[in-house]
């Protein structure tokens, strides 16, 4: 993990130049519709900042988190909010979030520690609240230019979130990369519902 953080700090600013103005909005707006005006996000691992500007200009109350600080910095300046420097290990919260947007970053943490983090995450969720979160479609896990990545597809995701009966997965769907020139790289996108 922290080979990962040394790796977002070191390329902030390229990745951000990469990922800030890609258009996340149907996956943004799917998520969205699970919620009702005003309700709590947490942006778990924001990144560029990207999506926590998007659901606080359509009127959600936002939390933003992110283990890299050079990223927490960045994205604050882009929101207007402050983003806090965090661990997804150290998510706390109990039924504070109507939904968590985890988009390509619990990707990170090896499996076992996946897991751990997941069950927080739903501990963090209202009863009846929902995570977006999305993974690389493959059976990889390792390292992968610089960076840890746990993949999944849809069956050993299935497999994997069974040992956390609470959540459901209400919805899954396979997409293409939307960065420029990565199109034929497959992502697995699911929302779960506790």
């Amino acid at each position: 993990m922290d080979h990962t953080i040394d790796y977002y700090n070191y390329n902030a600013e390229n990745f951000i130049e990469n990922t800030q103005n890609v258009d996340m909005r149907p996956t943004q707006d799917k998520f969205l519709q699970l919620l009702n005006a005003g309700d709590f996000i947490l942006d778990f691992g924001c990144g560029s900042g990207r999506d926590t500007k998007y659901f606080l200009d359509q009127g959600y109350q936002v939390t933003a988190i992110d283990g890299s600080a050079e990223l927490c910095r960045l994205a604050s300046a882009f929101t207007g909010i402050e983003v806090k420097e965090m661990l997804f290990q150290e998510l706390d919260d109990m039924s504070t979030y109507d939904g968590i947007w985890a988009c390509s970053s619990i990707l990170h943490l090896p499996k076992n520690e996946l897991l751990l983090v997941i069950r927080k995450m739903s501990d963090a969720l209202k009863s009846t609240g929902v995570i977006y979160t999305s993974f690389k479609y493959s059976d990889f896990e390792g390292v992968r230019n610089g960076r840890y990545f746990t993949d999944f597809t849809e069956d050993s995701f299935k497999e994997f979130i069974a040992e956390i009966p609470e959540l459901t997965i209400e919805d899954y769907w396979i997409t293409g990369d939307v960065r420029p020139g990565r199109g034929d790289e497959r992502w697995l996108n699911l929302i779960l519902r506790k």
